[in-house]
């Protein structure tokens, strides 16, 4: 199992790419059309929002799920009983904001959208027709003017030794949505769970963008993309006393839009979010 690097601008990238998603739940794109100067201006912006005090102005909306999450309440892995070692801020174009922060965060916002209901046209063009039957519409369709699409920044801080026995920065997990996109981090750690349940590198060369298929996706192929399992490390050496700043876009559908015949998009979230004790 590799995952495998496509480049964006190439005539076969849909089908390499969809491929990979295939059999990997992972595909990774250069040349990408999204801005990689946006990308190291929010990282270092948030980076200093992290770092201050301002971040507890802004707690999270327990109905809503918008704002800053403590390190406190941080997510437990389904399946696992320690919380992850990070803090993290949810961002919908509705939601709360920091006012400097707001203008670059909904550029982002946009343009990773824009790039989504592209990814999830190739992925809809290269499914086998006895799996597509199964979508109950265009799956670029299922996000269409979506409320529900989450960006996350996430801050992964440095390791002072005091860590809970256990905890890393993300506990293997899987994505809830149908697809995730994520500008590779500052710094590495990103693994993917192999067929013979080895941990594989996920390729995080600086500028690329890194995609994985989520649980809706599955569900609505009915297994047909995997929703692989992944974590994030801990840091080791001279690089525990860096932070690792992270922007995964969670595409999300419309409530209700029917995945299968046991879930609508809505009751597949509530469900997770139940599980993982954010709700």
């Amino acid at each position: 199992m590799q995952v495998r690097t496509v480049d964006y601008l190439a005539p076969d990238c849909a089908q390499r790419f969809v491929e990979s998603l295939r059999t990997t739940g992972f595909g990774v794109l250069k040349n990408h059309p999204i801005s990689q100067s946006l990308v190291e201006s929010i990282y270092q912006n948030w980076y200093e929002f992290f770092s201050s005090d301002e971040k507890h102005q802004y707690h999270y909306n327990v109905e809503t799920q918008d704002g800053y999450f403590p390190q406190n309440v941080s997510e437990v892995a389904k399946g696992h009983q320690v919380k992850d070692i990070k803090e993290y801020y949810h961002i919908y174009p509705w939601g709360q904001i920091p006012a400097q922060l707001k203008a670059e965060a909904i550029t982002y916002y946009q343009m990773a959208n824009q790039l989504a209901t592209e990814l999830l046209g190739w992925v809809e063009e290269y499914t086998p027709a006895d799996i597509a039957q199964h979508y109950s519409m265009p799956l670029s369709k299922m996000i269409e003017n979506s409320v529900g699409t989450l960006l996350r920044v996430l801050h992964y801080p440095p390791l002072t030794g005091e860590e809970e026995p256990g905890a890393i920065r993300a506990a293997a997990h899987e994505d809830i949505n149908l697809l995730t996109i994520l500008p590779a981090a500052n710094e590495p750690g990103l693994q993917v769970k192999g067929s013979n349940s080895e941990w594989l590198n996920v390729p995080c060369d600086f500028g690329t963008l890194i995609i994985n298929t989520g649980d809706m996706l599955q569900e609505t192929s009915q297994g047909y993309f995997p929703s692989t399992t992944h974590r994030v490390i801990n840091p080791t050496g001279g690089r525990r006393d860096k932070s690792r700043i992270s922007l995964p876009l969670f595409l999300h559908p419309n409530p209700d839009v029917v995945l299968s015949e046991h879930y609508t998009a809505g009751s597949y979230l509530q469900e997770r979010l139940k599980e993982l004790g954010v709700l």
